[in-house]
């Protein structure tokens, strides 16, 4: 089912591109031709207020006009392909990991010696062979790296080196850290015993360097976002209908998430080489594909809209708390009027005579930021009941009979499913639920994330009970095949295909979580800060693998049940917990705090050229159409 779509004529694409939505009849009628003075407010003739060339909704308006997503102009998808290029290397590689590291190397008669084994043998592909314990250990600080860095990055790309610059220097880093990570894997330093070393440089190598690309590319997508705030336009139709930035926010990143999961499906070719072949081709192939990111950000750049650092705002930020905790604000923290304490109108209001760095619109950009933080902060609990705690569905797996597939392929239907579901959702799903006038806002689609991500859990939970009272070996299921004589039964007889189950539970429930947080980083922080709040949503990661470097020690036999079943339970009461601190949120209009002065090509002007008047270019766009 197709959704009308709908945009703004603005400099980010011409106009054979982007499609103008501003309604040009009823700005004609009113004279405005969609050009007012900066900060001035204007109305047509109808009494709508007028935005920059926009037509605004009056509250009749939100409440029974049609919403409907904006078409977003080509470079959007582009930044998706940047994106499935970069996720396709990172997952590709991380996919094989875990065996890589707590299996041994199997050697004659299991194996060739380059961590692949031969038919028929019950080991599983493996290089080290350091434990469960070891594996979670390591991939737990390398996930912790990779998600808790991007605070520093995204600040320092707010505040100096710009997000673009940043997403460059990330790619070059983890170039080397590939080559180096291919090295690590040949059969011959395997067989030497001396792999660990140059593996492990090579993996914290590829943690910095994706730290500096992650906060800054969802980012550096929206900021191409032609749709500011909800405004109405009048289709091919005839049908008023209002262009709600939200919808083509989580259109676009629909599909952004969509091509990380096809990236993420190379992980199911990096099983199968790691399997069959051997560690070093599983780790060349993503290589490879890395390489066509150089010359795909070299074609995007002149391209692309670049927010310039502009000085982060994180000193107001302090600031504001500093004004609101000086005037009493320590008696008022979780209750109405909060933050009004904080604003410069409110203190002018009270006598002050101190001048200030912002005005009263900031400080509600920072209240939507700690709210933002807020959400962040029940993130950690779901995420672990979407991969299970650590190594744990690892070794849950090891101890399945998986009828020769590696025991680590079914993870990959986590994004298989997501590559189905996405265009189910951006086709059918949603645009239904705009027809019928429904609104289904981030926090509900969140909460129905967190739910699907539970109920995951309670299938690995029961899966993991069931192999343990079949394993030959009991509770000792997952290194049974170390413990008993070659030849004799060493695993369970259940079937390898449940464990799909709440791998594709958990991969709905991506689908709702993870797309959700995207919009609500960008959209509630302040402009100058949207890296900085960008990667505090990633640091969920980091919290989750923090989680799962404290229990390492406990991810083993014979203690796996729970492991599964306590982040279960805390993530049931949080889900119930969440919906009720949040769920009023979904009534707020969704707005990008950023304007058209803020979208500037390298393409447009040059550093030495003025830069032309954002009204006077969309009312040269309109005057274009009209001929």
């Amino acid at each position: 089912m197709a959704d009308t779509q709908t945009a703004i004529a603005t400099i980010v694409a011409p106009v054979s591109e982007v499609r103008a939505s501003v309604d040009e009849k009823v700005l004609a009628e009113a004279g405005l031709h969609g050009v007012e003075r900066e900060g001035e407010v204007t109305y047509d003739a109808e009494g709508h207020e007028v935005w920059q060339g926009l037509v605004l909704p009056t509250e009749e308006e939100k409440a029974t006009l049609r919403r409907v997503a904006g078409k977003m102009p080509n470079v959007t998808y582009w930044l998706c392909a940047v994106e499935f290029a970069e996720r396709a290397s990172y997952y590709g590689c991380n996919q094989v990991y875990k065996n890589f590291i707590r299996a041994p190397l199997p050697l004659p008669p299991n194996g060739p010696g380059t961590g692949a084994v031969y038919p028929g043998s019950d080991f599983t592909a493996g290089a080290l062979g350091r434990g469960s314990s070891v594996a979670s250990a390591v991939t737990e600080s390398f996930k912790f790296l990779a998600y808790a860095l991007p605070v520093f990055f995204g600040w320092l790309a707010d505040t100096k080196y710009g997000r673009f610059r940043m997403i460059c220097q990330g790619v070059a880093i983890c170039g080397v850290a590939h080559i180096i990570m291919i090295i690590s894997a040949l059969p011959s330093v395997l067989q030497s015993g001396n792999a660990f070393g140059p593996f492990a440089f090579s993996l914290y190598l590829l943690a910095i360097g994706a730290a500096q690309f992650k906060p800054n590319i969802s980012p550096t997508l929206i900021d191409q976002s032609p749709h500011k705030k909800a405004h109405i336009i009048t289709d091919k139709n005839g049908e008023k209908v209002i262009v709600d930035p939200e919808e083509s926010i989580n259109r676009v990143m629909l599909w952004f998430y969509l091509l990380i999961n096809v990236g993420a499906v190379f992980g199911i070719p990096t099983t199968y080489l790691a399997k069959l072949v051997g560690y070093w081709a599983a780790y060349l192939i993503p290589t490879i594909l890395y390489l066509i990111l150089p010359p795909l950000l070299w074609y995007l750049s002149p391209k692309i809209v670049k927010q310039p650092p502009g000085g982060s705002d994180l000193g107001n930020v302090f600031k504001v708390l500093g004004d609101i905790f000086a005037h009493g604000g320590l008696k008022k923290i979780g209750r109405a009027g909060f933050w009004d304490i904080g604003k410069p109108s409110v203190r002018y209001a009270a006598g002050s005579t101190k001048e200030y760095a912002y005005d009263d619109v900031f400080v509600n950009d920072v209240k939507r930021t700690f709210q933002a933080c807020a959400i962040f902060a029940f993130a950690p609990i779901w995420q672990i009941n979407d991969y299970g705690l650590g190594a744990a569905a690892n070794a849950l797996t090891a101890g399945l009979d998986t009828k020769g597939l590696p025991n680590d392929l079914f993870d990959n239907l986590n994004s298989v499913s997501i590559v189905f579901l996405v265009p189910i959702m951006n086709h059918i799903v949603y645009p239904f639920l705009r027809s019928r006038g429904i609104k289904w806002g981030s926090i509900s689609r969140i909460t129905f994330g967190f739910a699907l991500g539970t109920v995951g859990s309670i299938g690995y939970g029961l899966l993991q009970y069931y192999v343990y009272q079949t394993s030959p070996c009991g509770y000792n299921a997952s290194t049974c095949t170390e413990i008993v004589a070659p030849g004799e039964p060493a695993l369970s007889p259940i079937p390898y295909p449940l464990y799909a189950i709440p791998v594709i539970l958990g991969a709905m429930s991506e689908v709702f979580v993870n797309v959700s947080l995207y919009g609500i980083a960008y959209a509630m922080a302040p402009k100058n800060m949207k890296g900085l709040v960008a990667s505090l949503n990633l640091f969920n990661n980091a919290i989750a693998a923090i989680i799962g470097l404290a229990a390492a020690p406990a991810i083993k036999d014979p203690n796996l049940v729970w492991v599964f079943f306590g982040p279960t339970i805390a993530g049931a009461v949080l889900t119930v917990v969440f919906w009720f601190l949040f769920r009023k949120l979904d009534d707020e209009e969704f707005v990008l705090n950023t304007d058209f002065k803020d979208m500037k090509r390298d393409s447009d002007v040059s550093d030495d050229e003025p830069v032309t008047t954002i009204p006077e270019e969309k009312k040269a766009i309109v005057e274009e159409k009209k001929q």
